[in-house]
């Protein structure tokens, strides 16, 4: 049972409560029409409109554009409400009722009703589920209607972060088939329609008229998005007018499209990081001394400098950002240093050491230059890394989590529970480094049932150096968001860091000037 005293009850009741009120950031007043054109990297030919397969950034986009979510992340890390206007906890926090707004319709017409909600949630849990999402969902024991406008989630434990967790785009509403979710629609109820969806190459998108907060979003008349796989293929794209955006701007030319007449380039600090990640479950990485080697002999300033090329700040091997409130700035930052990584080659019994690493283009822009830079700071160390180049397309289905140490990619998620979750608890299908520390199994409960801010803290640090010193992950960097647009496309001053492209909800926040 959750230690509650009435005091931190209130402050934790009232904050839920304050976070359903609706954020309305100030910004200029947006104009309404024109049609959007982005050319995209993090595309593939095994894209689909299902949420439970969500890996790339054309899903994450699809999904926040035409679908929605029951509670919302804003720029700002407020909650607001989304499919949900009201969300409450019960007096111990093992259960959250929902309020689900009134009057909304999919697209296609159909009434949005709980049984979709249910459905759509339910999609990622149980023991058959393959969605990426499930391990955030692994304390739900159950969903239940209440009369005929409310949900109730209930919970294997106090969790004072769950309204969060539903802010994730996998955990988007569909409408219910036969009382499961119908995972191949094209429907939604968010503020576009999907009109084609070709995997790999094109989304088309036309405005929904009758989306429910249609006053504050959904601008474009429509939009399309074009996968573009290829940096200078989409700068090019850009410069010629064939598109009005694009993500991931290639940092080596970006002086040369800033000279560029009517282009604008944007430079947005984030909580996206790169990571090289070993399963500590995959020889010879079972050895906590040969993974303290591994770390040691990468030069994460290099990497910035020379990937990023200052786009960003050094990473720590562990997953949460500078603006994240968790952040542990006492946490000693892990250096380059060959002769460290030699002494625990020696611990380990070896004198010299090596092993693979699978690299993709996909898994995250200058991942292949990013490899052969470790490799040649950790022969320094008697390390011998043979990079192989796999190919772009199916990167994340045929290599990453099939091949003991690979190239990622992480966005910031809702919450530092979150991040833990996904990326370092045992069952979760995103644990790239195979992490399973029975302390930080129980940190990562006892903090959800933690109201006191304090005590929270210094959980989430000792779980931070946990990371950092026990797991299998390499984190040398996090990179600024860098995308480049029409000089009259527009958007609020304030700009989500979650994701790309503005949290994903370009189309739906932006407008033409």
């Amino acid at each position: 049972m959750i230690d509650v005293t009435r005091r931190t009850f209130i402050q934790g009741t009232a904050a839920a409560m304050l976070a359903s009120v609706a954020y309305r950031p100030a910004m200029a007043a947006p104009k309404r029409g024109g049609h959007l054109r982005i050319g995209l990297a993090g595309g593939s030919s095994q894209d689909n409109v299902d949420p439970a397969s969500v890996v790339y950034d054309t899903a994450y986009l699809t999904m926040a554009t035409a679908r929605n979510t029951l509670t919302n992340v804003e720029p700002n890390g407020d909650l607001s409400p989304g499919l949900a206007v009201k969300w409450e906890p019960s007096a111990d926090v093992t259960q959250w009722t929902f309020e689900i707004r009134p009057g909304v319709t999919f697209h296609s017409g159909k009434k949005l009703e709980l049984e979709d909600i249910i459905a759509s949630i339910n999609l990622h849990r149980g023991a058959d589920s393959t969605s990426p999402a499930k391990s955030l969902l692994e304390p739900v024991t159950d969903i239940i209607a209440d009369g005929n406008n409310k949900i109730v989630v209930k919970l294997n434990g106090p969790n004072v972060d769950f309204p969060a967790v539903l802010t994730d785009l996998r955990l988007v509403i569909v409408p219910a088939k036969d009382g499961k979710a119908d995972r191949q629609t094209l429907d939604g109820t968010g503020p576009y329609i999907i009109e084609s969806f070709e995997p790999g190459q094109r989304i088309r998108f036309k405005r929904n008229p009758n989306y429910w907060n249609a006053e504050n979003s959904g601008f474009f008349d429509s939009a399309e998005v074009i996968v573009i796989t290829d940096a200078a293929a989409r700068m090019n794209a850009l410069r010629s007018g064939q598109v009005d955006v694009i993500n991931l701007a290639d940092l080596k030319t970006l002086n040369m499209l800033k000279r560029v007449p009517g282009i604008k380039v944007e430079d947005v600090p984030s909580g996206r990081f790169y990571i090289f990640g070993m399963m500590s479950d995959s020889a010879p990485f079972t050895d906590k001394n040969v993974r303290q080697a591994v770390k040691h002999a990468i030069n994460r300033q290099e990497m910035v400098d020379k990937i990023l090329l200052g786009h960003g700040t050094v990473g720590n091997d562990q997953p949460l950002d500078r603006a994240q409130k968790y952040f542990d700035k006492s946490l000693p930052q892990r250096e380059f240093d060959s002769d460290k990584a030699k002494f625990y080659l020696k611990q380990a019994g070896l004198s010299s050491l090596k092993i693979p690493l699978s690299v993709s283009e996909a898994a995250f822009p200058g991942a292949v230059a990013a490899g052969s830079l470790y490799a040649a700071s950790a022969e320094q160390a008697g390390i011998t890394i043979d990079v192989t180049r796999e190919p772009d397309d199916g990167y994340f289905e045929n290599v990453w989590m099939k091949k003991p140490f690979t190239a990622d990619y992480w966005t910031k998620l809702a919450s530092a529970d979150a991040q833990f979750t996904q990326g370092y608890a045992p069952g979760s299908p995103f644990n790239e480094t195979h992490f399973d520390n029975k302390r930080f199994n129980d940190l990562l409960v006892q903090a959800r049932a933690t109201l006191d801010e304090a005590k929270r803290s210094e959980m989430y640090s000792e779980m931070q150096h946990l990371i950092h010193e026990e797991s299998g992950a390499v984190i040398p960097m996090f990179a600024n968001y860098v995308w480049a647009t029409k000089s009259n496309v527009a958007h609020q001053q304030e700009l989500s860091t979650k994701g790309d492209l503005d949290g994903f909800r370009c189309i739906e926040r932006w407008w033409f000037e």
